[in-house]
Formats: C-alpha cells, structure tokens, sequence
C-alpha cells in the first residue's frame, strides 16, 4: 500500500479553555475609589477543519493524535479584553468528512477551498466584575470564570471528488484508461490490484474543456463484506456524479461481471445505483471485426430492450472508441439525471 495516502484518521481534539474574567476597581490619581471595571476573559482557541485542494490526502494528519488549542486570556483592567485563544486550523483535502468517534454521526464536509468548519468550539471568556455592579453591589468583587475547553475524539475520512468514477473488476484496463485520456500516471502492470490507491486524473475536452476522472482500486465479489481491498475504497465512489463500469472484451460472461459489479455497490450503499453510468467493454483490441460485431449485437439487444445504460467499446492500446466514450462521458455529466433499472 502506498504509505503516501491516508483517508482516515482519528484525532483526539481539545480546544482552548476560557479565560477568567477580571476582578478589578478603577483607581487613579483622581479616583481613589473608582467603580468596577474588570474586564471580560478572552475566547478559548477552537479547532478548526479547513478545505484546502493543495492537499490530497490525510497522512500529515496520521501521526498527530493530539490536536490542542491555547486558552483564552484572562481580562484586564480598564475593561480589557483578554486576548482570544490561537485556533488549531487543520487543512484538509476537498472530499473530507468530519464524524464524531463515538457515534459515527457525520458532523460536516469538506467540499470548497478555503470552507471552514468548526469541529470543536473553544470555551467563552468569562465576565469580568464589571457586568456585575448593580444599585445594591456597587464594587462586586467576583467575575466569571471562563468556559472549559472541550476534549473530543473525531474521524476524518477522505472521499475522493471526482466527476468520473471507474468501476471494475482488477485488471479490467482502468488504469490504462485513466493514463491514456489524462496526463496521470498510475502504476500498471498485468497483475490483480496494481492499483492499491485511488488515482486522479483531469480529462481534457472539446474546446478547453475537462472533467476529473478517479481510478478505483478494483472490486472483486464479495468487496462489500470486507473481501479484497475494495471495501476500503468503495467510499470513494460515493462522492462521482458518473460511474464508468468497465469489463473486458475477452470476460467470458460480461453481463455477469457487471451484474456482480452491480450487487457489490448495492450492498455498499443502494444509493450508489442511482447515479448515473456507462457500461464500456475494454481490451477491443483482442477481438477481430467479425467477434466484435457478433458482441455489439448481442449487448445491444439486450440493453436496448430495456432502455437502460449505454453501451460502448473501446481499446485503450489503439484509440478505438476514446472519443465516443469521452462524448458519452461530458454528454451524461451534463444531462439530467438518469433512472436505470438494470
């Protein structure tokens, strides 16, 4: 596994503590009995989650188990202000969803840059004396102490952002894809789960236009129950307004694969269904014209009839059927959504 990417970690996170309001009376040259006049206690510090899409993972973050914010400052005199508590800002890669570590509640996401969320608040400065003079107090000798910091455990888990997520099986031709229609370079080779990591990469369209395109690692049956590697990566689906099945020309059953494929997202998140997708066979190249033909026939016979996902072919190693697939590809993002029911 590339060490270089981490999509989860857990934080203990304590903001700052308050700061205690003042205990004071005005004195001067002039006044040698002056009123209260203690001011408030400064803010505690808070913890911070920020969007920053300079970062593309969450390994800085793998070994700070403690993030701790400063404490507020205490008042002053002259109704001084203690100062505010320094924040503890943690940037954070587009796609980063906060979650309380006990219940697992999703407490907010990271989808701009620059959007801050603040995870844990720090404790209020507590008032200083003089918010407690009164007709019958006139020299109140107490303030407030300032709030607790809070100390709390939080996941933050990437999901990748991506227009474009490829769907398939190991070896299904996913990452040569993604190296032949973007500048990305992923690791390829003829072996199960090259791909351990997700891979991005920006597909450059018709009049300078583009979309992203995630690579991820590959499914096997089963994924969702923990099988494989996939399950730690199908997350990252979640996040692609369009999803790429891809399964070879030489699969011996090619519905099959992609009705497996399909049941893995299912158990997944049944919602996962309802984005919208492309059915395209890769490795093209393997088959002559005649075997191609025979193919094309018979799937699109059988998806026509129920007007569902679009069909496509293409070979990665020649550049048969890139573009048709990059025009299916900007046509769908750009559509309204799709139902399907196969």
């Amino acid at each position: 596994m590339d060490s270089n990417f981490v999509d989860y970690v857990k934080i203990c996170c304590r903001s700052g503590k308050g700061g205690q309001g003042s205990v004071h009376l005005h004195r001067s040259k002039l006044t040698a009995k002056g009123g209260p006049d203690g001011g408030d206690g400064g803010r505690g510090g808070h913890i911070i989650v920020k969007g920053n899409k300079q970062f593309w993972t969450l390994i800085h973050l793998k070994y700070r188990k403690h993030i701790i914010a400063e404490p507020g400052g205490s008042g002053g005199s002259a109704r001084m202000t203690g100062a505010e508590g320094k924040d503890e800002i943690l940037d954070v890669p587009l796609g980063t969803i906060i979650r309380d570590a006990e219940t697992g509640e999703v407490e907010g996401e990271i989808t701009e840059e620059g959007q801050e969320i603040i995870v844990v608040p720090g404790g209020r400065g507590g008032l200083g004396n003089d918010h407690f003079k009164s007709s019958t107090n006139q020299t109140p000798r107490y303030a407030q102490p300032g709030g607790d910091g809070r100390d709390e455990w939080k996941i933050l888990e990437l999901k990748v952002l991506a227009d474009v997520g490829l769907v398939g099986f190991p070896n299904a031709g996913k990452s040569t894809l993604l190296s032949v229609v973007s500048a990305a370079k992923p690791e390829i080779a003829n072996y199960p789960f090259t791909t351990l990591v997700p891979n991005l990469g920006i597909v450059e369209y018709r009049d300078y236009k583009s979309f992203v395109m995630a690579d991820i690692p590959g499914i096997i049956e089963g994924a969702s129950e923990g099988k494989g590697i996939g399950l730690r990566f199908l997350r990252h689906i979640e996040r692609n307004s369009s999803l790429l099945f891809l399964v070879p020309a030489d699969t011996d059953d090619i519905i099959k694969e992609y009705k497996i494929l399909l049941n893995e997202l299912d158990k997944f998140n049944p919602e996962l269904l309802h984005k919208k997708r492309i059915l395209a066979i890769s490795k093209c190249d393997m088959m002559d014209e005649e075997l191609l033909a025979e193919m094309k026939k018979d799937l699109d016979k059988r998806f026509k009839e129920k007007k569902t996902v679009p069909v496509l072919y293409f070979s990665s190693q020649t550049g048969f059927g890139i573009t048709q697939l990059k025009d299916e590809l900007w046509k769908q993002l750009n559509a309204k959504d799709n139902v399907f029911d196969y």
